[in-house]
C-alpha cells in the first residue's frame, strides 16, 4: 500500500503529529499528547518503510506493524523498540479511562522525536 514516492508524505504527517504532541504536552493534555505521538511514530514507520522497501502495510495489529519496521532493512531496527513503546500507550491514550500522566505522555513525546529523527535520517539516505 503506497510507493516509495508517498515516503515524503508520511514523514510531513509525522511531523505535524509532532508538532501536536508537544503543543498538547505543553498544554496539560496528556492523553492527547500521547495519541499524538503514537500517531507521529506509526506515520514515521510508514515513510520508513516505504523508503526502505517500497511498501508499507495498514495494519491494526501493533505486532505486524512492529515486525514490518523490523524486517524493512537494518536501518529500521534501532527504530523499533521506540516504536513499540509507544504503541503500547495507544490502548490506554485513546480508548482507556485511565489517564496518561505527566511522565508518561513527555517520555511519548521524546520517543516520537527519536521516531522522527530516525525516519528523517534514512529518507535522507
Amino acid at each position: 500500500m503506497g510507493a516509495l514516492e508517498d515516503a515524503p508524505a508520511h514523514l510531513a504527517k509525522a511531523e505535524q503529529f509532532l508538532a501536536a504532541a508537544d503543543a498538547t504536552l505543553d498544554l496539560d493534555l496528556f492523553d492527547a499528547a500521547t495519541s499524538s505521538a503514537v500517531s507521529c511514530a506509526i506515520n514515521a514507520k510508514d515513510a520508513v518503510c516505504l523508503q526502505l522497501t517500497g511498501r508499507t502495510n495498514k495494519t491494526e495489529n501493533h505486532k505486524n506493524a512492529a515486525k514490518e519496521l523490523r524486517t524493512a532493512g537494518a536501518a529500521a531496527v534501532p527504530l523499533v523498540p521506540t516504536f513499540e513503546r509507544l504503541l503500547s500507550l495507544k490502548k490506554k491514550a485513546q480508548y482507556q479511562t485511565t489517564p496518561i500522566t505527566k511522565a508518561e505522555a513527555a517520555r511519548a513525546v521524546e520517543w516520537a522525536r527519536r521516531m522522527y529523527g530516525g525516519a528523517q535520517e534514512i529518507l535522507r539516505g
